[in-house]
């Protein structure tokens, strides 16, 4: 600091001091709004102006603890914290305050100690939420994982729309493996938060899972007046209120979604535990036997090329379609498929009759509602003798329908309907076998692996 700068310091302190029109009420405002528009060269010399008149005023001292305490003087902001509390011994507020500039000091002990007697003060009013989430913090990190859910439990009791306890409980369950609960109290916590804090897809994907249909519909509707053309959020919309849903995902919302994370598509994909190529695969061995790259192959919906590598072992020539040109790119730098097409996967098929041995798809039908179109492609393509393999997401037994449009913009299908449209596209079924193909929100999502031939 320059001299002129603390000459100007002493100059505002003294008139402060000397203001005999500011009331003790006025002048602890003016700091208070100071300190909360982050203004400490502005807070400090009021807040010292107010103790050169009135030295033992607590809320003074609190308060410019608290500023010292963000310019990491820890020692005087003990001090002046302390001296707040005696002035004022039954407020929680100063208490709570305190455990903050212990904990960064690292005296964790000290600072629970002044945590639990803010509790105490505050009872069971939502006064005591801020220091019951400090708590669970302090907790967390000593490993007591059963105290500090305990206590960001008791927080967001207290205080439902408390956004921090909401995130630091989501961190407290995820660290004891309880996933699923973990990101529901997560997602809690995002739609809590100032909306400029948050992106607009990460809101709506949080109600989504807390199964708030009606204001993730509201949040779309608003969102397509402003982008009226924008695909994904016309299918978003029709996924999230399940009606007049179509039958399949339009070309240009693939194409914008895959584009859109096609560089980290495979990382995401491996957090997930992705296990379609691999049974994808599998059922490839159990078919035709171990590889001897005597088949003509095509992997319809190739992404980035995940299952490329495990189907070389069978394929002298091996195909790759896909929508989108981020994807495609992703594949080629494989160097395992001798063509790649841009293409849409029927249009694909029904361009490339008696042309393949073997044709597989991981998990690309999920975005098909009626798969009908596809299998009779896929029956026009292949050649007599030769393989389907693919991967749906399934629906539940005991569902009416045939197909539905999942809020996660995915199709979900019903066995009956998996076998009678292969069934009408004339190919003779080998199995429809129920499996996990990853796991979302910390939970197994369940589809077919289907295998058929063409007779």
């Amino acid at each position: 600091m320059t001299s002129v700068d603390r000459k100007a310091r002493r100059s505002a302190v003294a008139r402060a001091a000397a203001a005999p029109q500011h009331t003790l009420g006025e002048a602890l405002a003016e700091a208070v709004t100071a300190l909360r528009e982050e203004d400490m060269e502005r807070a400090e010399p009021l807040l010292q102006g107010i103790l050169a008149r009135w030295p033992d005023q607590g809320d003074a001292l609190h308060f410019l603890g608290v500023l010292r305490h963000t310019q990491a003087r820890r020692d005087e902001a003990v001090e002046l914290i302390q001296r707040a509390i005696a002035a004022m011994p039954g407020m929680p507020g100063p208490w709570n305050n305190l455990g903050n500039v212990l904990v960064g000091a690292e005296r964790l002990d000290e600072a629970i100690a002044a945590y639990e007697r803010s509790v105490a003060l505050a009872g069971n009013s939502d006064a005591s939420a801020e220091a019951l989430n400090n708590l669970g913090t302090i907790h967390r990190r000593q490993n007591r994982l059963t105290e500090s859910e305990d206590a960001c439990r008791r927080a967001t009791t207290l205080r439902p729309n408390f956004a921090p306890a909401w995130y630091n409980l989501s961190q407290t369950l995820m660290t004891q493996g309880r996933v699923h609960e973990g990101l529901i109290a997560n997602s809690r916590a995002i739609t809590l938060l100032p909306g400029h804090l948050m992106a607009r897809d990460q809101v709506l994907r949080a109600l989504l899972l807390l199964g708030e249909r009606d204001r993730a519909a509201q949040l779309y509707r608003d969102w397509l007046i402003e982008e009226p053309d924008n695909p994904v959020i016309q299918h978003q919309l029709a996924a999230c209120l399940g009606e007049q849903a179509p039958d399949r995902a339009s070309d240009a919302y693939v194409e914008q979604v895959f584009d859109s994370f096609a560089q980290s598509f495979d990382a995401k994909l491996e957090k997930l535990h992705y296990r379609a190529p691999a049974l994808v695969a599998e059922a490839a061995l159990r078919l035709l036997g171990e590889g001897q790259r005597q088949l003509d192959v095509v992997d319809l919906g190739c992404g980035t090329g995940l299952c490329g590598p495990l189907l070389k072992p069978w394929a002298r020539h091996l195909a790759g379609c896909d929508l989108s040109v981020g994807m495609l790119r992703m594949a080629r730098q494989r160097d395992v498929y001798d063509v790649l097409h841009k293409a849409e996967l029927v249009h694909y098929l029904d361009t490339q009759p008696d042309a393949f041995d073997l044709a597989v798809s991981a998990d690309t039908l999920c975005y098909f509602g009626d798969l009908g179109d596809a299998m009779k492609g896929a029956a026009r393509a292949l050649r007599v003798g030769g393989s389907l393999i693919y991967t749906v997401e399934a629906l539940p037994d005991g569902q009416a329908e045939a197909h539905h449009l999942q809020t996660s913009g995915r199709y979900a299908h019903a066995k009956a309907h998996v076998l009678s449209t292969l069934e009408a596209a004339g190919l003779r079924v080998r199995g429809v076998d129920a499996v996990d193909l990853r796991t979302e929100a910390g939970k197994p999502v369940h589809g077919w692996l289907v295998t058929a031939a063409k007779a």
